[in-house]
């Protein structure tokens, strides 16, 4: 069966009028507010390692999560059986749970006013044919080119293709239901190389709304070969204070924490090192955290959020200053607020600054570190503690120089932020989470005592 059979917009009539029903479900059995999320997934993965075919893997799966309000309580039930009957029995179990459930006045529907009028069209479905055996022989490319690039490398953790179409429709008791169906490609390469001081790993990968935009897969192979052989016969490093430079894809991290910080759960609990911080500089003057999610094509890309409220592109940081809180309609009521349109969380969300190229964030930074990897969740999020495993390359003279490793890095978030000297023109777009390189003034390092 070729996944170009399916065509997951069929289904898309077919799961609001299903909605709906189950809306009018929730008001016969004594509901004062419902609503519903339903998504239906199709799917395949192949994998091959070592030039064998490993694994080919077809996915369709089928989903509603039903809300129901009884004034002020609420509970909620999924089911994954569409039929009348399972849906009766869902519902009646969502008010069960909601009448003992306590009261909590935060708790509704968002105001109906928020809710789009016209849900835009975000370009996000391009359907592509893609069967197990073309996929087969995309792997099979992409590992080759791989394995090929050094006689160092010596394993493989496996090539991968994947393809997702996916329908999400949202309905509540204001009479809004609204949908969107989208498609996702994706190639990933993970490589094993070896020297006579030991064995490394490393990946690449890509990804897209349209295989078009892929990079060619033995591309994919031989940027995993080329992070895999760069790695080999890492060193350490004398602890101390240095500039620490965050690649792209470990700076999305960053950006991941300051949206937490800022978020509307972590606020109300106050669970947050930025509690009070709308209007405040938080980060160096020249940073901006956005969200665009209306993007065209856009990996986070959506018309609303989980809640039906109308998204929209807007600055949670600009010129270091907090000018947004994250926040959904549950959180907003909690702090007194409205809601931002980020229930379910942010969307297409992108840090930038002073941009440099990367080789001159390179000469900027002169002698420091080069973060490629982090482990471990060392974060603190009340206090805004920060301490990581890391690994990467030692800059000289504003050059890229050795491997290191089993390094930590430390510092306080707050003056992580503050001291962001510059970030890259290397935006790393692959993800929900968008962030170029970015390069702090002076980070705790951690490595040989000796």
């Amino acid at each position: 069966m070729a996944l170009s059979s399916i065509d997951i917009r069929e289904h898309q009539g077919e799961l609001e009028a299903l909605v709906r029903d189950i809306l009018a479900e929730a008001e016969r059995q004594g509901a004062s507010a419902a609503e519903v999320s339903a998504s239906q997934d199709a799917g395949l993965g192949v994998t091959v390692r070592k030039g064998d075919l490993e694994k080919v893997e077809y996915n369709q799966d089928r989903g509603f999560g039903i809300t129901v309000h009884a004034g002020s309580s609420k509970g909620s039930a999924s089911t994954s059986d569409s039929r009348a009957a399972a849906i009766r029995e869902t519902v009646a179990k969502a008010m069960d749970i909601a009448r003992h459930t306590r009261d909590d006045p935060c708790n509704g529907l968002a105001d109906a006013e928020l809710m789009p009028g016209v849900i835009p069209d975000l370009d996000l479905f391009h359907q592509a044919p893609l069967d197990p055996g073309l996929a087969e022989e995309t792997a099979r490319s992409c590992e080759a080119a791989g394995l090929a690039f050094d006689p160092r490398i010596v394993n493989s953790d496996g090539a991968e293709v994947n393809t997702l179409q996916a329908c999400r429709v949202y309905g509540n008791s204001h009479g809004f239901v609204g949908g969107h169906a989208a498609t996702r490609y994706g190639t990933s390469c993970v490589l094993i190389a070896e020297d006579e001081n030991g064995m490394q790993r490393d990946y690449w990968y890509t990804t897209a709304r349209e295989r078009e935009a892929l990079e060619e897969p033995e591309r994919v192979g031989l940027r995993a070969a080329e992070r895999t052989v760069a790695r080999l016969s890492p060193g350490k490093v004398p602890t101390g204070t240095y500039p620490v430079l965050f690649s792209a894809q470990m700076a999305g991290t960053l950006a991941g924490h300051l949206i937490g910080a800022i978020s509307g759960g972590a606020l109300y609990r106050k669970a947050s090192f930025l509690l009070d911080s709308l209007g405040t500089q938080v980060a160096s003057g020249h940073v901006s955290l956005f969200e665009q999610p209306l993007l065209p094509k856009g990996i986070g890309s959506v018309g609303f959020d989980a809640d039906g409220v109308a998204t929209r592109e807007k600055a949670f940081v600009e010129g270091g200053v907090v000018q947004s809180y994250a926040l959904s309609t549950y959180s907003s009521r909690r702090l007194g607020m409205t809601t931002t349109g980020n229930a379910g969380g942010v969307h297409n969300l992108t840090l930038a600054g002073k941009t440099l190229t990367f080789e001159a964030l390179l000469k900027e930074m002169g002698r420091g570190l080069y973060v490629t990897e982090l482990m471990g969740q060392g974060v603190n999020a009340v206090s805004g503690d920060y301490s990581r495993g890391a690994s990467g390359f030692w800059v000289e003279n504003g050059e890229i120089g050795r491997p290191v490793h089993e390094l930590t890095i430390a510092a306080n978030l707050k003056d992580v932020y503050r001291n962001i000297v510059a970030v890259g023109d290397d935006l790393d777009v692959r993800g929900n989470v968008r962030a170029p390189s970015v390069l702090v003034e002076a980070m705790t390092v951690a490595g040989d005592s000796g």
